[in-house]
């Protein structure tokens, strides 16, 4: 039977109708592949969530692994936050979307999930990148490649993810974007925001960037490492005659330094004792062994914790052995199905941090305080946050690193309070001179 011309029309209108569906509610096919049913041990949400593969370089077999939590509501209207971890060599599944800022933390023992009541997702749609292959889920069919990772191709790298997630989930193309992220993610955030201002200026496609946000951020070797040792000074965790030492055996202006300064910095660690370097106030995890990697790459501190009596619920709801629950729970075959992750199978367990990548980082900027200052002439908004019980990148690291640019205060440092008692003290807030 021949097809008349108003069966053609209807047709063709349909499968138009299906491609704005695609476009606006999934991004087709491929996304819809990723879309996460429901996670062991999860609890009801509103929101949808997808997870999967992104490859960035189809030779040597890597590919980065994601998590995409959608905003609980309106995920339409809310900009796209993009979150690193840092290391490097450390997973964003493991510590922000689990330990910090996604919808799920995970059970005692790794039996299940629970919701964050904190969890960013109530204003934002949160993408968790482990990034560079060979962290967390993220994987490479090239074993060299966990020898030669280093901060330019990482770079690169998450710029491929970038536009091709897009493509699989167009519908976020125009939307407002954020890079985000902690700890060696200051690097990962500027340099992937460079990547991403040379990309819009050589393409019609434009990544709508927004603007960055860091935590204890890594931001330049020499000031960076002037920053703690004084914080360790201040906050009486070394003694004096050790930071005279430091200073008098360690050249902060180098990449790797002498045996000596690597001797008083593992005095300085004698000194420290046992303590949870990310929280120097809080109970540590008393019957693991917790793998602390360092950004400023001194060493790999691998310190076992004795039992405190303290209870780890006892400050504020804080457990400090969410990490070992992470390695239960993303090591479980089902959790791995559900996740679309471990696909191929990789030879060794999905770890928190990846110490062969780490100890083998190939290159790493001395600083990138000349990408904020071509962020700032480019308009895009800055925030630069620092937790002030955080010992391996503290706040006078921020802070000195910072001051490095020479910006006029806008807003001085005041204290900010909620239900009338001091929350916090406020960041300082720069603008340029020449605005």
């Amino acid at each position: 039977m021949a097809v008349g011309k108003r069966e053609i029309l209807l047709v063709a209108m349909a499968y138009y109708l299906f491609l704005l569906v695609s476009a606006g509610k999934g991004g087709g096919g491929e996304a819809e592949a990723d879309r996460i049913i429901k996670l062991p041990g999860q609890p009801k949400v509103s929101f949808k969530h997808y997870s999967g593969y992104v490859t960035v370089n189809k030779e040597a077999g890597r590919a980065l692994f994601y998590w995409l939590t959608e905003a609980v509501s309106h995920p339409e209207s809310k900009p796209l936050v993009i979150w690193f971890n840092g290391g490097p060599g450390c997973s964003s599944i493991a510590f922000g979307a689990s330990e910090e800022i996604g919808p799920f933390k995970i059970k005692k023992n790794g039996t299940g999930l629970y919701l964050n009541k904190f969890s960013w997702n109530t204003v934002a749609n949160l993408l968790f990148i482990e990034s560079p292959a060979g962290v967390g889920f993220s994987y490479t069919n090239t074993s060299s490649d966990f020898n030669t990772s280093g901060d330019t191709r990482t770079a690169k790298e998450a710029l491929k993810f970038v536009i091709r997630w897009l493509d699989r989930f167009p519908h976020y193309k125009q939307r407002e974007i954020y890079l985000t992220g902690e700890s060696f993610a200051g690097h990962y955030v500027p340099q992937l925001a460079k990547e991403i201002m040379t990309y819009n200026s050589r393409t019609k496609f434009f990544i709508n960037l927004k603007g960055i946000m860091v935590g204890n951020a890594v931001i330049d070797k020499y000031y960076d490492t002037l920053g703690t040792v004084d914080y360790w000074l201040s906050h009486a965790l070394i003694s004096d005659e050790t930071y005279k030492q430091i200073l008098k055996k360690c050249d902060f202006h180098k990449e790797n330094d002498t045996d000596e300064c690597y001797a008083a910095y593992d005095y300085a660690d004698t000194e420290k004792g046992n303590i949870d370097i990310y929280n120097i106030y809080g109970p540590t995890c008393g019957y693991s062994i917790i793998d602390t990697i360092t950004p400023h790459n001194h060493r790999i501190q691998r310190i076992p914790q004795r039992f405190f009596s303290i209870s780890s619920r006892q400050i504020s709801g804080f457990d400090p052995c969410t990490e070992n629950y992470a390695k239960i729970y993303y090591n479980r075959p089902d959790v791995q199905k559900a996740l679309h992750a471990n696909t191929t199978q990789i030879s060794y367990k999905w770890t928190t941090c990846n110490h062969i990548l780490h100890d083998n980082w190939n290159d790493r900027a001395y600083s990138v305080l000349p990408i904020y200052k071509e962020m700032i002439a480019a308009g895009l908004r800055i925030w630069v946050f620092s937790g002030d019980a955080d010992a391996m990148v503290p706040v006078t690291a921020t802070k000195y690193s910072l001051a490095q640019l020479n910006l006029t205060t806008k807003t001085p440092w005041y204290p900010w309070y909620l239900n009338n008692q001091v929350l916090l003290h406020y960041y300082y807030r720069f603008t340029d001179d020449t605005n």
